[in-house]
């Protein structure tokens, strides 16, 4: 029995209907807390609407000392944090990639269950605790140093490379390292890019960690502080030291801060997208 052809374009353009109304209602629900923050931000009465103009509230935010300081130790976590990670988990991934490492198994058995079961809050604060991390900006870094899904995702892109590439290296004389560091890593660029990114934005967007850690309010990333913001009536500054002014502007200035807080991360994607859905795909379906 012949198909309907028109019925079968009908189904398509409905299917393709249905997929882009998705899309534009999960967008939708997507951008419409952003606007309100932005429009907060820069009016003096919260809304949808800009109403009553101001830069008022980033004015003042950034003429403290404390933000500033904060975006500084943010972004020098998060860029020393990134390089750090990356490169301890291309270090272990290459080692787990070669099939005659003794051990082998038992490591990667060893990492999947860290995947499933963690020590807990109390325990890893005492081992931070132990090690002198603490008051140090590295307790943000070093407790979480591998992910352990980006390491077996990497291992796998790693094991897919062929062979004969190492091969001929080791034949030439160069070391393991070298093999890593001028062969391996820049054909793999796509999925270190990826992790890069995915490491970047957790760093970033780290609060526990700093919050049990950090006990200095001049060491505070930025998402520590911006709940201390959200929890002071007008930011940046206590409730009984702040004038009428910046008491009508409380609400434009916590917006404000959660804006300078989120703008630089947004910056990172534009220039990593490329390499997002190839570097995520790659060496996932492996096993």
């Amino acid at each position: 029995m012949s198909r309907n052809p028109v019925s079968n374009v009908k189904k398509m353009h409905f299917a393709e209907f249905l997929i882009y109304f998705v899309l534009a209602v999960s967008a939708f629900i997507c951008i419409v807390p952003f606007w309100y923050v932005i429009t907060s931000s820069l009016s003096k009465v919260g809304g949808f609407l800009i109403r009553d103009f101001t830069l008022d509230a980033y004015k003042y935010i950034f003429s403290t000392h404390t933000l500033p300081r904060s975006l500084m130790l943010t972004a020098y976590i998060t860029i020393a944090g990134t390089i750090v990670k990356l490169f301890f988990t291309s270090l272990m991934a290459y080692s787990l990639a070669e099939k005659s490492l003794p051990g082998r198994a038992l490591f990667l058995r060893m990492i999947i269950f860290t995947m499933l079961f963690g020590g807990g809050m109390i325990p890893t604060y005492f081992v931070v605790k132990q090690t002198g991390l603490i008051n140090s900006l590295w307790s943000i870094i070093i407790p979480s140093l591998i992910s352990p899904f980006n390491l077996i995702v990497l291992k796998n892109f790693f094991e897919s490379i062929p062979n004969d590439l190492k091969e001929s290296a080791r034949i030439d004389g160069c070391h393991e390292i070298i093999i890593l560091f001028r062969i391996i890593m820049p054909i793999s660029l796509p999925s270190l890019a990826t992790f890069g990114l995915f490491y970047a934005v957790g760093i970033w967007n780290t609060y526990m960690s700093a919050l049990l850690y950090i006990q200095k309010s001049d060491m505070w990333p930025i998402q520590v502080l911006l709940r201390r913001i959200v929890y002071v009536s007008a930011g940046l500054g206590d409730a009984e030291t702040i004038d009428s002014d910046l008491v009508s502007l409380s609400q434009s200035i916590k917006m404000a801060v959660i804006m300078v807080a989120t703008i630089p991360i947004l910056c990172v994607y534009p220039f990593l997208q490329k390499y997002f859905t190839k570097g995520i795909m790659v060496g996932s379906i492996k096993g």
